[in-house]
């Protein structure tokens, strides 16, 4: 291989919204989604390799702003997130990011990506990676609690990866609900709307919510939950934000990604500090059990965690020669001479 030149190296592969869109397209979502599953589930099994840390968060009475890093040694990657649940009724997106890969040897930029598409897709595998290790083998239904940005994407990855066939719709928000059905009318799922909560989770394998208030909430009550399901809660992400009653939680087996992350952040905020909890990549590894039986209730206490991000990075940059959506950004000083930086803006003068 060529070894590149400074001036190429100087140019960094760039992957716009537009760019992220016509990827997913020409792709297909849904095939999109799995492979990206593939790619967590595989930096699940490495995941001793990641420097690993609390997504670094400045948290505000509107929301809250968040860095996510990584690295696995070669590749350094993070992400910038926010969540602002009152953007919505003000015309904007609760959540938008972009990311970031650089090498590690280095320290030069190799992608630069827009992520509020992308954490749409890995957030979706992500729980299709975990219902592939928890959820009944024979699950076909899904409740969807939560009809926002979210639904569709997890849909997909649910009818994708683990092959339901059935999506039991349900949002405070009438409209929503109708929004998603409209976007999933095409997809060979059948869709059920619903009138309440309860009405969403009986006969479903798999219970997901995926609400958007930063409050303490109760999505899920007690009596809702039964024998044998699977619960992927995505919704509640920082402190001060949950979607289950508590005696849910005491009932079920919970998992989670990183738990010195997920204690601050998720459902498990609502127990004691050392409650035992299993971590994801265990079960994926074989290190630790995951569904043991037809009765147990699984929790996949979801809040989302840096090695995901990096994952779907690592997918994006892969599909760039493939599909050639991406520009290249002049992002780096490079001088002719390393120690020359003034020189080179004093000779552009």
């Amino acid at each position: 291989m060529t070894k590149p030149t400074p001036s190429k190296l100087a140019m960094v592969p760039f992957v716009s919204v537009d760019n992220m869109m016509k990827i997913v397209n020409t792709i297909g979502p849904a095939r999109v989604i799995a492979d990206i599953a593939d790619y967590i589930e595989a930096d699940f099994l490495r995941w001793e390799q990641f420097d690993k840390t609390p997504r670094v968060a400045a948290h505000s009475d509107e929301g809250v702003i968040e860095l996510m890093p990584t690295s696995d040694g070669e590749t350094y990657g993070f992400k910038y997130v926010n969540g602002h649940p009152a953007n919505m009724s003000r015309g904007f997106q609760t959540v938008t990011a972009f990311g970031v890969l650089a090498r590690v040897d280095n320290g030069y930029p190799i992608l630069l990506s827009e992520m509020t598409v992308l954490t749409a897709l890995r957030t979706a595998a992500t729980s299709a990676v975990a219902a592939k290790y928890l959820a009944p083998k024979t699950s076909k239904t899904m409740a969807m609690i939560g009809n926002g940005a979210q639904c569709e994407f997890q849909a997909l990855a649910f009818q994708e990866v683990i092959g339901i066939d059935t999506v039991r719709l349900y949002d405070i928000d009438a409209v929503a609900t109708q929004k998603a059905a409209k976007n999933l009318s095409e997809t060979g799922l059948n869709i059920v709307t619903c009138s309440s909560a309860q009405e969403a989770v009986t006969g479903a394998d798999i219970i997901t919510t995926c609400t958007a208030d930063k409050q303490y909430a109760t999505i899920l009550t007690d009596n809702m939950v039964g024998a044998g399901q699977h619960i992927n809660a995505i919704g509640g992400d920082c402190p001060g934000k949950t979607e289950l009653h508590r005696d849910i939680l005491l009932r079920s087996d919970i998992f989670v990604e990183y738990p010195p992350q997920t204690r601050i952040e998720g459902e498990i905020q609502q127990l004691n500090p050392d409650h035992p909890v299993t971590e994801l990549w265990k079960v994926i590894a074989g290190k630790s059990e995951g569904r043991k039986d037809a009765a147990q209730i699984t929790l996949f206490d979801s809040v989302g965690f840096a090695t995901e991000d990096f994952s779907a990075l690592r997918y994006v940059r892969d599909q760039l020669d493939r599909t050639g959506h991406y520009s290249l950004l002049d992002m780096l000083a490079d001088p002719d001479d390393p120690r020359d930086l003034f020189g080179m803006l004093r000779r552009a003068g």
